[in-house]
């Protein structure tokens, strides 16, 4: 074989038959394959509605026959970051390697098929010879997941028939049992609906719309300020206190009027405005499902103290106090990129 190993990145979201054909492309010309499912620790969402977990099942039963010739693991992303995202898939894949018993100068390369912008990171590991995969007859991902929402609990929608035609048998059966789970699936599903109604209503605008908005990261004595959300998207996920910019407002102010409309915070407005540490433009063009949304974060520190009262309201379902070694850890359960937010103001990032 050409290779000890080959290192295939995605987020597998689902794992359907153009994947499987390039893990066992990959099979073909390396000893094991070394999956590295991307998006690791976000909150379920349309863009992503399962866990490492779910989809890690997903890959062996697609690939049953050659399970024992997987690694599968997980890999976080790092919106802004990129340099750390690469250091975390080369630490992994050397993990990989040394649990597997296998060499330092094992031989190592990388499999995708480099077909638009965001195949870039194909590029980013020059150590690795890559393995350029031809494109493989199969709807994408996003169209298989558009299907699985626009199916909702029907079991003759036309989409359940393409989603049948385009993924492994056995993932077939995870995705028509996820779609009939109840809860999940249906928090989801109306988070669909939420967010085609929401970009159907600037359909009719002469080009497509940037949003601007606003967030704040409040640390006070080593805790730092979370709500809860009340709606859609992402209902009942903790995010920062923020929210969009009105017209007739500067950044700053938005961020101290959303502030204090989520949480209550009784902090004065001139002791909050002298007590700001940092701010930063955070522009991930997929940071959120609803469009283009640029935000714009802030950070409040209050080094002492005893903490200040706070109270949900607003779209706000609750205000609590997190100790910071908590929040970032909370991925799953945070809105949209707002753990990468925390992460870039207070150390992790």
């Amino acid at each position: 074989m050409e290779f000890d190993y080959l290192v295939f990145i995605g987020r597998f979201e689902p794992f359907h038959n153009g994947h499987a054909a390039v893990a066992r492309h990959a099979l073909g010309l390396a000893r094991k394959l070394i999956l590295l499912i991307g998006s690791a620790d976000t909150p379920r969402t349309t863009r992503n509605p399962w866990t490492v977990a779910e989809r890690t099942v997903m890959m062996r039963a697609a690939l049953d026959d050659v399970a024992d010739r997987l690694m599968i693991l997980p890999l976080r992303d790092h919106l802004y970051n990129e340099a750390q995202w690469v250091t975390t898939v080369q630490r992994s894949v050397a993990e990989a390697i040394t649990k597997d018993g296998g060499e330092t100068h094992a031989r190592v390369g990388l499999i995708g098929q480099e077909k638009d912008a965001s195949s870039y990171y194909l590029q980013e590991f020059p150590q690795w010879p890559l393995v350029d995969v031809r494109h493989t007859e199969t709807l994408s991902a996003t169209e298989l997941r558009r299907y699985l929402f626009e199916a909702g609990q029907s079991n003759v929608h036309g989409g359940m028939l393409m989603l049948r035609a385009n993924v492994p048998a056995p993932v077939y059966d995870m995705l028509d049992a996820f779609r009939k789970n109840g809860a999940t699936y249906d928090q989801l599903l109306a988070e669909y609906h939420f967010i085609q109604s929401y970009r159907s209503a600037w359909h009719a605008a002469p080009y497509p719309p940037t949003f601007v908005t606003t967030d704040a990261v409040v640390v006070h004595s080593g805790h730092v300020l979370l709500v809860r959300r009340r709606s859609e998207p992402g209902k009942g996920l903790w995010a920062l206190p923020g929210g969009f910019v009105q017209q007739d407002e500067a950044i700053l102010t938005a961020c101290l009027r959303e502030l204090r409309e989520e949480t209550r915070l009784k902090i004065p407005l001139p002791v909050l405005k002298g007590s700001i540490k940092g701010q930063h433009v955070f522009d991930h063009p997929d940071r959120s499902l609803r469009g283009r949304t640029i935000t714009h974060a802030y950070h409040f520190d209050f080094p002492a103290g005893e903490l200040p009262a706070v109270k949900g309201s607003d779209d706000a379902e609750k205000a609590h106090w997190f100790p910071i070694s908590q929040a970032l850890e909370m991925g799953p359960q945070l809105f949209e990129d707002h753990l990468y937010i925390l992460e870039f103001f207070l150390g992790r990032g």
